[in-house]
């Protein structure tokens, strides 16, 4: 459900461009879909105004990198909940998952060149559960064969 407070570029997401609203309890169904998601957590943009500028540069965002990821405006109430399962420390915050695993944020206002360069990495990286689940299996690899007493 959109809120009244709602700054008028991030209602324009949802208005002309269909990006959804989602909030703590439909977060899961969103996720369950295969493939690349974008959340966007906006905070107050009266405390964080670049929530304004990456609500114009999304958008663009989404074009540049040929409709990769599917997105979703995240719930003012429930941002701070979802804030803490997504670990991310600074606003606003693009936040990216795939196949529901957490692969990484960008957080604040960059250059153009610098969202795209950092979204396209994001987007070719693994994510963090298949990085930890490497490191673990180098870690077995590298302690031996086990002896069994």
């Amino acid at each position: 459900m959109a809120e009244a407070s709602r700054h008028p570029l991030i209602e324009r997401l949802r208005r002309e461009y269909g990006v959804p609203e989602v909030g703590s309890e439909g977060i899961d169904a969103f996720l369950a879909p295969a493939g690349d998601v974008v959340l966007f957590f906006t905070e107050d943009p009266k405390k964080y105004p670049e929530s304004a500028d990456v609500a114009v540069i999304l958008p663009e965002l989404m074009q540049a990198l040929h409709g990769r990821f599917r997105t979703a405006v995240v719930e003012r109430a429930s941002e701070r909940a979802l804030q803490k399962r997504f670990g991310f420390a600074r606003w606003p915050a693009l936040v990216f998952l795939r196949d529901g695993d957490l692969v990484g944020a960008i957080t604040g206002m960059h250059e153009w060149n610098e969202f795209v360069q950092k979204a396209a990495t994001l987007l070719d990286s693994p994510t963090r559960r298949e990085v930890a689940a490497a490191e673990a299996r180098e870690n077995n690899r590298a302690a031996g064969p086990q002896e069994l007493t």
